[in-house]
């Protein structure tokens, strides 16, 4: 999973993005600081697979991760070249979803590109420059299908729905927002449009909007009911806050977030929030050699599991042996647990489940 962070210059994106990743980006009080993208990649915390190491004692731990980019600060006219526009689209482009820093703190110290804070504007400024680099994609194809159109009547629905694409881009909204059908979606997705990305808006509050209950902060409230009309997430973080803890020692961190009345750091409540915008799940494999969590898809089949471990385990799948964490964990060992029966054999239709714990038999001649 690669989350492209993106925001106006100078709303604490490089700040959100040194602390979740320990990444070293330059972080300064002036636009453009970030030219080139830094990435940054990220262990996925879980207390599963910390379960399965202290059973199996591992010659190896590998957690799912996540790659962070933090993007160059976008502004008005970038989807006509103005800053750094071009790049900066072209770096979305490349990313599963889009996690965009919207600037919720007052601080007469750090200058805001516009001159002050207006969420709901900054927002916009964004979302507009991506609409109109997405109208410019989006007039090339429906060019090309026009084309097909003449050689081919069956092109006319492709049309027709790109059609109904373009009038919502050019009524403002995000090309997410089109309500589609599960063919039409297929086909939306093959256009490559900036608007169609999941995205996730960080409201960076200051420390204190924590402690005062976040929905006091009147920024805050504009930023999740813009995010709510949209069908977009909306989560409250502060920059300043988890580049403090980025490097305290655990028991020191979760009194510190005690403190502030949060159960979990920024970035596993982000991790967590992005797993649930883009459908994902983790299967676990254990034992001896390696303990492992795997990511894929909601609604992901056993067979299509195994070839995230090796094409050939998908090739060649027999049957996949599964427990339950739950379960796993009831029982105490995975012997007791077949003793038990809940260790399963499941064939070729098994849909996984999040937090299953996989043996796959394959054969491949």
């Amino acid at each position: 999973m690669k989350l492209g962070i993106v925001g106006l210059p100078n709303v604490g994106k490089s700040t959100l993005f040194n602390a979740i990743t320990n990444a070293g980006a330059q972080a300064a009080n002036y636009p453009f600081c970030t030219i080139e993208p830094n990435v940054g990649t990220v262990a996925v915390p879980d207390k599963r697979l910390d379960w399965l190491a202290d059973l199996y004692h591992p010659q190896k731990y590998t957690p799912a991760t996540i790659e962070f980019v933090d993007i160059a600060g976008l502004v008005r006219g970038a989807s006509k070249g103005e800053g750094l526009g071009n790049k900066f689209l072209a770096n979305i482009r490349e990313c599963d979803a889009v996690v965009h820093v919207v600037r919720c703190f007052e601080d007469d110290d750090v200058v805001h590109v516009d001159g002050g804070i207006d969420p709901k504007r900054d927002m916009e400024t964004i979302n507009l420059e991506l609409i109109l680099s997405d109208l410019e994609v989006l007039d090339r194809r429906i060019e090309k299908t026009r084309k097909l159109l003449k050689a081919d009547k069956k092109y006319q629905a492709e049309l027709d729905f790109f059609q109904r694409v373009k009038e919502t881009l050019n009524a403002g909204k995000a090309a997410r927002t089109v309500e589609c059908t599960e063919d039409e979606a297929a086909l939306l997705s093959s256009v490559s449009l900036l608007s169609n990305k999941p995205v996730i808006y960080a409201a960076n509050l200051g420390e204190n909007d924590f402690q005062g209950g976040v929905e006091n902060n009147r920024y805050f409230r504009t930023v999740k009911e813009a995010a709510d009309a949209e069908g977009a997430g909306v989560l409250p973080i502060c920059a300043e806050t988890e580049a403090e803890i980025a490097d305290m020692a655990p028991e020191e961190k979760k009194l510190f977030l005690a403190d502030m009345g949060l159960e979990e750091s920024g970035l596993d409540r982000l991790i967590r929030a992005c797993y649930r915008l883009l459908g994902l799940i983790s299967f676990l494999t254990a034992g001896e050699p390696e303990v492992r969590a795997w990511t894929i898809q909601k609604g992901t089949k056993a067979p299509q599991a195994a070839g995230k471990i090796h094409t050939d385990f998908e090739r060649g799948f027999i049957r996949a042996e599964v427990v339950s964490f739950g379960d796993l964990v009831q029982c105490g060992t995975m012997a007791a647990a077949r003793e038990k029966g809940l260790v399963r054999s499941e064939g070729k239709d098994y849909v996984m489940q999040d937090g299953d714990v996989v043996l796959f038999r394959f054969n491949v001649s």
